[in-house]
């Protein structure tokens, strides 16, 4: 469609005022918004929604009553379409911060990436970590697929995740994967849109998610001490048969030692002590060893005994 006079009574015609519709939507999607997002990066979609459209459309020639062009229309149209992609980033940016504003703050880990990096390179290394916060937890429509909005600290966008199903049974009213809730993620590909401007990346599933829970919320609290205080280190001592068996402890660092090098391989000795002031040694390889841990640090976790 070449722009034309559009007048408001020209939308009586069905046909061409469907027509300019579409055609708007479509200049709209291949502009990119305002040139300093990607498409898709941000949790307004790249494509006008055609309710929001049409109305928008309606709104301008009512303002315009004694008439107007299909340039103003789109230049409009334009305007608002990249106010409401701003408005709803800045939204989420608000959210993701109070979200995390009261849970204290961890150091970055290695390999981190943002959500904005991953937008503006369209790509995702499996190699890579993500560090984020549930938003939103939804069911894709018309499928039982469960899908993560997640959104971080360093970025003003967000992206869906489809959730792995070993993680399907962590969602409900009284479960831990919820909005609000830190996950860390690596081992991740990307899923880009099939065609460019159709929608916006996501994540495919992954298997490799850590839920983290905060010891100072009550129901984290309490989940916790059920699966991690059942044992101590002497109860584990005492038991005879330890094949195959999985012990959960709660433990704090007491030292930190430097070992001397396995070949090329770095090692380090961490002392826990538990509740019952009984101590037992771990001993770190490799990459274990440059993981954050420092004296008078709490641990919960989990091992097979051998």
């Amino acid at each position: 469609m070449e722009p034309a006079a559009v007048t408001a009574s020209a939308s009586a015609d069905g046909g061409a005022f469907l027509e300019f519709v579409d055609y708007a939507i479509s200049v709209i999607t291949s502009s990119g918004g305002d040139g300093s997002e990607s498409p898709g990066a941000g949790p307004a979609p790249a494509r006008p929604p055609w309710g929001w459209t049409v109305a928008q459309v309606l709104k301008s020639c009512r303002a315009y009553s004694s008439g107007v062009t299909a340039a103003i229309l789109l230049s409009d149209l334009f305007q608002s379409w990249t106010e409401q992609r701003k408005s709803l980033t800045a939204k989420t940016k608000v959210e993701v911060t109070s979200l995390l504003n009261t849970r204290s703050k961890r150091r970055r880990l290695p390999r981190t990436v943002t959500i904005d990096s991953i937008h503006e390179k369209n790509f995702l290394s499996p190699k890579s970590v993500l560090e984020a916060v549930v938003i939103d937890v939804f069911v894709l429509p018309g499928t039982n697929i469960y899908m993560l909005t997640l959104g971080d600290m360093w970025s003003t966008s967000t992206i869906d995740l489809y959730l792995h199903r070993r993680y399907y049974n962590y969602i409900g009213q009284h479960c831990i994967l919820k909005k609000g809730r830190e996950v860390v993620l690596t081992g991740c590909c990307l899923r880009t849109a099939v065609v460019e401007g159709s929608g916006h990346a996501r994540i495919l599933p992954t298997e490799y998610m850590v839920i983290l829970l905060d010891e100072e919320q009550d129901e984290d609290a309490m989940l916790l001490a059920a699966q991690f205080c059942t044992y101590s280190f002497s109860s584990m001592m005492e038991e005879k048969s330890r094949n195959d068996v999985v012990y959960s402890f709660y433990a704090r660092i007491e030292k930190i030692e430097t070992l001397e090098p396995f070949g090329c391989t770095e090692r380090k000795q961490i002392v826990l002590v538990d509740n019952d002031d009984e101590k037992i040694k771990f001993i770190l390889w490799g990459e274990q060893c440059r993981e954050h841990a420092c004296t008078g640090q709490s641990l919960y976790f989990q091992f097979c005994a051998q």
